[in-house]
């Protein structure tokens, strides 16, 4: 059951991450608000590394090709996922644009039997299929009047590619030989390098005044990095121990501290229907949690 409390972890880092790039993106280009989840993260990464190695000492693993194709696969995609997040801030509020992408769960579970060898039980299909309807009730009626086809098409999008990065993240943790709390480690090494790098190298070439945005609100930015790096341990950990679509689905309690936040920070008014959506949450939760 760790895999559980590493979810959990995940979710409070996760929750103030999202809520802190919703802020930077009123000020920051959409590339930008990207690469501050990743700018500073690659340090404290290795630091992690370096402390498990020394509180539990393992051979240096050997990294196969293999092994760095899922890492390409994964990096380009999270950073593919985050930009549609970022995307999805601006097209509608900040609840709108997280619920729509917490279809991940469900797209992970479908991807995950078809292509990754997953295998879940009733009661974990029935936990993902709970909690695809809670985001179908959060992510509609009264408050999402006038939700536009390409608003759902980015939150699908979003969505699918947050479940692939996860998928491509757990087959890579179970191809290194070693504890799977180290592989994910090492793993989260490699991908936020391949991100802080690629991306940094493309807004060089193609937008270098968004390093000025940035450092110019360099505090927000580091805060951002550091929190999401912290999330990622706890998310990468999880999905190396459990499925990815349980580990989601168990994730989607961010939607809950997400409307706390919305409700308290950003002044948007919690509905009955979003209670509903809470409620069918937590079931979902239980479910996944037992299965």
């Amino acid at each position: 059951m760790s895999w559980v409390f590493y979810t959990l972890g995940a979710v409070i880092m996760q929750t103030v991450r999202n809520a802190l790039q919703s802020k930077l993106s009123t000020h920051v280009d959409t590339v930008g608000v990207t690469l501050s989840r990743f700018l500073f993260a690659p340090p404290i990464a290795l630091i992690y590394v370096v402390a498990l190695h020394i509180t539990s000492p393992q051979q240096i693993p050997s990294f196969s090709h293999a092994f760095i194709i899922m890492v390409l696969l994964a990096s380009v995609l999270q950073i593919a996922a985050t930009a549609f997040m970022v995307m999805l801030f601006k097209q509608k509020n900040f609840a709108i644009g997280a619920g729509l992408a917490k279809s991940e769960a469900l797209v992970a579970a479908v991807l995950g039997m078809l292509f990754f060898g997953s295998y879940l039980t009733l009661l974990g299909w029935i936990g993902i299929g709970i909690g695809a309807v809670a985001v179908f009730v959060l992510s509609s009626g009264n408050r999402a009047k006038g939700l536009s086809l390409k608003t759902l098409m980015i939150g699908i999008a979003c969505g699918t590619c947050f479940a692939l990065t996860s998928l491509f993240v757990r087959e890579a943790s179970h191809m290194l030989a070693m504890p799977f709390v180290h592989g994910a480690a090492w793993v989260l090494l490699w991908v936020l390098c391949t991100q802080a790098i690629g991306l940094s190298t493309y807004i060089f070439f193609t937008n270098p005044n968004v390093f000025k945005q940035l450092f110019d609100r360099f505090t927000h930015t580091l805060v951002i990095s550091s929190v999401s790096c912290l999330g990622s341990i706890c998310w990468f950990t999880a999905m190396a121990l459990q499925h990815v679509a349980l580990v989601k689905t168990l994730g989607q309690l961010e939607v809950l501290l997400t409307l706390l936040l919305a409700h308290y920070w950003l002044k948007h008014k919690v509905t009955v229907q979003e209670i509903a959506g809470l409620f069918l949450i937590a079931i979902a939760a239980v479910l996944v949690m037992w299965a």
